[in-house]
């Protein structure tokens, strides 16, 4: 009779030890919960921006959200109920356990719309020279830093590819591309901030001491740009043109501009154009740095091997996973994007959405 009173007392008590042992949830939810919504803001973020050049090709208004907070809250809690009867005579027991546990995992996910006039403006504003040379000195390849963000250097023009103004590069715009990513690899080109005025002047500067070959270069480019031969240290100002041979003059491209000449080389549907519903696809001058800068296709299926694709208007858009070059210098173009300040949030309704079940 002890030998049946102690069965149910000792599993009462394993319940309870395998209760009380349990590890607090938090700890172990951390690396989970970073990496994984990491992973599900960066495939929405590059959504986002592939469905807003897709809308821009097709006349419609890009809309931006961004993720403001993720806040995930989890919830366990344990009941434990035992209770244990004995009466004799006549002969009669009577034991239970009961454990009830409920497990919750409620995050709430905050959207804020960029919208206002700051967020529009910066939008539409040139991004600033100093931040393209910044991208330079930071290891970007010169050439195709020019190619996106810049219209013009001294005169010299990029194609471009907005409906209301498309153009071809002028002949001399890739060979200076060319000449100047030679230079950048051999270090033959440089770039500093100088005091000037009480205020900090950025400067390109052209390295004297190289190869033969490298000066012979260097001369090249600065014949191409009206740069005086003998100088070394130039001013970079934004504008169309220079206003001397000491200065090189960038006219730089707005974020809308970019995304719009992204948007021109998009391969759409063949019937969309026969339509009317979008401009016929713009084609590449050549291969590499002439060609397409961002390659997207449409389909009507739904792409198996896509680096991002997006729905629109019954077809898919999408990036080959397969095309480095798109991949990485669509990556770069959103990295650009977070290089503009994207004010306007305080006036912007906030939605909260719980994503809990």
């Amino acid at each position: 009779m002890r030998q049946k009173l102690l069965v149910p007392i000792l599993g009462m008590a394993m319940v309870f030890a395998l209760l009380t042992g349990c590890a607090s949830i938090g700890p172990g939810s951390v690396a989970r919960d970073r990496f994984d919504y990491t992973t599900a803001v960066a495939d929405s973020w590059k959504r986002q921006m592939l469905l807003n050049i897709v809308k821009i090709r097709y006349g419609d208004a890009p809309i931006f959200l961004d993720v403001a907070s993720i806040i995930n809250q989890y919830q366990l809690s344990t009941d434990l109920n035992a209770s244990v009867g004995w009466s004799f005579p006549p002969n009669a027991n009577n034991q239970r356990v009961a454990v009830d546990s409920n497990f919750i995992d409620r995050p709430t996910i905050t959207y804020t719309p960029l919208t206002g006039e700051k967020f529009a403006r910066n939008l539409m504003t040139p991004v600033a020279p100093a931040t393209v040379m910044s991208l330079v000195e930071g290891g970007y390849p010169i050439d195709l830093v020019f190619r996106i963000l810049v219209h013009s250097v001294n005169g010299i023009q990029n194609s471009f590819g907005g409906t209301a103004r498309q153009r071809q590069a002028d002949p001399e715009f890739y060979p200076l591309l060319e000449k100047l990513r030679r230079l950048q690899a051999a270090e033959g080109v440089n770039l500093r901030v100088k005091k000037q005025e009480d205020r900090g002047a950025l400067v390109m500067v052209f390295r004297r001491h190289m190869s033969k070959e490298m000066q012979q270069l260097s001369k090249e480019v600065r014949q191409m740009l009206g740069l005086k031969e003998e100088g070394g240290e130039f001013r970079v100002v934004y504008g169309s043109v220079s206003t001397s041979n000491e200065e090189v003059a960038l006219l730089t491209r707005s974020i809308i501009e970019i995304l719009t000449d992204i948007s021109a080389s998009i391969e759409v549907p063949a019937q969309h154009v026969a339509e009317k519903r979008v401009t016929p696809t713009m084609e590449p001058e050549g291969a590499g740095i002439k060609g397409t800068i961002v390659r997207i296709v449409s389909s009507r299926e739904k792409p198996v091997d896509d680096f991002a694709s997006v729905p629109y208007r019954n077809c898919w858009f999408w990036i080959d996973d397969r095309d480095y070059t798109s991949k990485k210098l669509f990556s770069f173009l959103m990295f650009v994007m977070t290089l503009t300040e994207t004010g306007g949030k305080e006036a912007a309704p906030i939605v909260s959405i719980s994503a809990g079940g």
